[in-house]
């Protein structure tokens, strides 16, 4: 079995990998850092004696992304498990050479293209699809026109918001598409994400609200190996269960209006 973990340097993505190494998956690595790519290698090779693939590719990018797409039909006849782990945030605002917001492009618009440049081998596969989310997309106002918020106030957590509201929607128009999509919030995690933010900084010190990574990858785990991936599609999962999400984390119209803003933004027909 063949899974692809973007984001896989370091933090959820890491410890995802060296589990599902354990459990006899074939793992393609993908990061924006060759060197953490190699040291998560190393890790793995020396508990489970195979050594994943690593592919280097910064989302900030789309043509990195497009690369990225190529070199993985390229090399891998079936792709059974496709993982959009990788995320950003930062509290300054910057646009992407593509012309986009970087949160919104690293954590939506690239997996978007990405999964699409892959969509049939993944179909022909039954392969499952798993975004990594958050918690923070209940507080999303996605707006489909509007992706970078260059008409609407842009702070760094509202755009955040956004990002994984967007997740939730592309997941809920992946399994319209009949892909097995799932999405989950990974909690608050100790790690270097967001660090730049007195928010995130302010959560670390609250005294067991940060779980180490491995709490989290042991959700994103469950939705590879567990029929819980495959019995909901669509579905938004917080602890190892499908959750009550507002409207507008479901809302098959607003996912839509997103796809379709999603390709023109990407240059997918």
């Amino acid at each position: 079995m063949i899974a692809v973990i973007t984001g896989a340097g370091s933090g959820i993505g890491a410890a995802a990998a060296l589990e599902l190494a354990k459990r006899g998956y074939r793992l393609v690595l993908v990061g924006r850092t060759p060197e953490k790519l190699a040291g998560v290698a190393d890790r793995i090779a020396s508990v489970t004696e195979t050594r994943p693939d690593t592919i280097t590719a910064d989302f900030a990018s789309l043509d990195q992304v497009r690369y990225l797409a190529d070199q993985l039909l390229r090399r891998y006849d079936d792709i059974h498990v496709l993982i959009n782990n990788a995320g950003v945030m930062t509290s300054q605002r910057r646009i992407t050479a593509d012309g986009h917001e970087l949160i919104m492009q690293v954590n939506h618009l690239a997996p978007f293209l990405l999964t699409n440049l892959l969509f049939d081998r993944l179909k022909f596969a039954s392969a499952r699809v798993i975004s990594t989310s958050s918690i923070a997309a209940y507080s999303g106002t996605i707006d489909p026109s509007d992706l970078s918020r260059e008409r609407r106030w842009w702070n760094s957590w509202l755009q955040y918001f956004d990002s994984k509201q967007a997740n939730a929607l592309f997941t809920v128009s992946l399994a319209e598409r009949g892909l097995n999509a799932t999405c989950f919030h990974p909690g608050v995690v100790r790690t270097p994400f967001a660090g730049d933010t007195l928010t995130m900084k302010l959560m670390l010190m609250i005294p067991g609200l940060a779980k180490p990574p491995a709490t989290a990858a042991a959700r994103l785990v469950h939705l590879v190996t567990h029929d819980d991936g495959i019995n909901h599609p669509g579905r938004f999962f917080m602890g190892n269960g499908p959750a009550w999400v507002p409207r507008r984390m479901k809302d098959p119209e607003l996912a839509e209006a997103l796809w379709e803003a999603s390709c023109a933004a990407t240059g997918l027909r």
